[in-house]
């Protein structure tokens, strides 16, 4: 049988319309950092407004096209930094929860960019906050008349407080990542 032909047919070629698999893998990055992102922005913005509504500004008078804190006002001049980083603690920590539950692959990732967006959040927050507080009442003394009761602008001090929102951001991931998230994979059917 030296006559016999051995045909061989060629292995079924790929579809030339279909996407290499890293380009999903790519995809889910791009939405998870983009999520993780948008959620850190609008929270940041929401608890600007928070800090905003929730802080009692401190009192001061105008005395010769100066203004001049009372003796309330004087108590009352910190708590524009403690209001901050109050509200700014909880919004980090409630954040990362969110993201992290959300997102709980690529936890790596996930802190990186957790840390950027927090950061992004505080500055935010201090910005929608600042922009909605009353304004500077040592630009409006100086066309106020003597006597004008005017509050306090809505500040910070020191760059400590921006450090606020990271800081409850971590915390909320290493609640996810050390305790919910082994929980969820450990679950029968999970």
């Amino acid at each position: 049988m030296p006559d016999q032909l051995t045909v061989t047919t060629p292995p079924p070629a790929a579809p030339v319309d279909a996407p290499p698999v890293w380009r999903g893998v790519v995809v889910r990055l791009v939405v998870q950092v983009l999520g993780i992102v948008a959620v850190f922005a609008v929270t940041g913005a929401l608890a600007g407004v928070v800090w905003q509504w929730i802080w009692s500004p401190p009192t001061g008078v105008v005395v010769h096209h100066q203004w001049l804190q009372d003796e309330a006002g004087l108590r009352g001049d910190f708590s524009g930094t403690g209001t901050y980083v109050a509200v700014a603690v909880v919004a980090g920590f409630v954040s990362a929860l969110l993201v992290g539950i959300l997102f709980d692959r690529h936890e790596v990732l996930t802190l990186v960019v957790v840390l950027g967006a927090s950061v992004l959040a505080g500055v935010l927050m201090h910005r929608v906050g600042s922009h909605f507080g009353p304004a500077d009442p040592v630009d409006l003394a100086r066309s106020a008349k003597d006597g004008t009761k005017l509050p306090g602008a809505l500040t910070v001090s020191g760059d400590s407080p921006f450090r606020a929102f990271p800081g409850g951001a971590v915390a909320g991931l290493l609640v996810v990542f050390f305790g919910l998230t082994r929980r969820r994979r450990h679950r029968p059917g999970a």
